[in-house]
């Protein structure tokens, strides 16, 4: 039996169904404010709670292999990230001290920081992080090395794909014919279509010799933003108008979204941290090590994974083009 966290988010419901279409047991350990109806059929459900423990022996109760995917991408306060990212998994970790089950914790490229261009970050880098979502991140995987050494921590770029809705935005505004740019060049990161990530997942969760280390899973080969632009534009045969800004005016902009944000209680994809990491050249990982020891290499090329989400977003009625 496996145990998911986060199921009902975005790689959780795609990862969700990959357990459902192979037969294999899985659960889902949800908050009772989530709909059971977002959980594809088949997945077994227990409501509870990191932030409290709430639910948390019972989902376990039985499980060999747990996947961590809860977390917090975005918040109203800095202390949300230390509360949803780090608390969370101290918790959870606690709990399966002894247990003998496989953890595999889903981190993020942002714990490690960006990377000097032509040069990706290898998994043993030392960690900057920029943002508290990035610190937290970092500090969420050091609880997990001290409470569950043996664990796999895997550490995703910028994840693409059906359901998203964070790249969706810099989409969205290409089929409207704008762009936004930080002057200072072209920018460079790393990315892994959502399918292909889940078989990363499922990778860290069965290789024995992946105990104990960590793992970036993207596509082999970095794209930059204008790239990813000029993709998009052509499948939406769109021409869009780029507008370049100094990052002053980008932090200012991150700034205004903060306090629109608490206004209206509810945090965005936009801010001054995200402006920050934003403005760094370059945000790719070296995939080597995930070839070698995990025998995973991500498929789908951007071209093709960008084709695939814009017709799911046409078909869903996201996106009119």
């Amino acid at each position: 039996m496996t145990l998911v966290t986060g199921g009902t988010g975005f790689i959780g419901t795609h990862l969700l169904e990959k357990f459902v279409a192979k037969g294999e047991a899985v659960r889902a350990l949800v908050r009772r404010t989530r709909a059971p109806r977002l959980l594809p059929l088949g997945v077994e459900t227990v409501y509870g709670d990191l932030a409290s423990g709430a639910g948390v022996a019972e989902a376990l109760r039985g499980a060999d292999v747990v996947i961590h995917l809860a977390g917090i991408t975005k918040a109203l306060h800095p202390r949300d990230y230390y509360t949803g990212n780090v608390r969370a998994t101290e918790l959870l970790a606690h709990a399966m001290v002894g247990r003998g089950m496989r953890l595999v914790h889903v981190s993020s490229l942002a714990a490690m920081g960006p990377a000097t261009a032509g040069a990706p970050l290898a998994e043993d880098a030392e960690p900057h992080p920029l943002s508290h979502y990035g610190k937290s991140k970092l500090e969420a995987e050091r609880v997990v090395r001290r409470l569950a050494p043996d664990a796999v921590i895997v550490r995703p770029p910028v994840v693409y794909g059906p359901g998203d809705t964070d790249v969706f935005q810099l989409l969205k505004s290409i089929s409207k014919g704008l762009v936004l740019e930080i002057s200072g060049g072209e920018r460079w990161f790393s990315a892994i279509y959502v399918k292909d990530l889940v078989e990363g997942l499922l990778a860290a969760a069965s290789t024995p010799r992946a105990a104990g280390r960590a793992y970036f899973l993207a596509h082999a080969k970095p794209a930059s933003w204008r790239q990813l632009g000029a993709a998009a534009a052509r499948t939406m045969a769109r021409t869009p108008r780029v507008v370049t800004v100094p990052f002053a005016v980008a932090n200012a902009v991150g700034a205004c979204e903060e306090i629109w944000a608490r206004l209206r209680g509810r945090p965005g994809i936009i801010s001054r941290d995200k402006m920050a990491e934003a403005r760094c050249m370059a945000w790719t990982c070296d995939t080597g090590r995930a070839a070698q020891e995990l025998g995973f290499v991500a498929a789908t090329s951007l071209d093709e994974g960008l084709a695939a989400t814009l017709a799911w977003y046409k078909e869903a009625g996201w996106l009119t083009y």
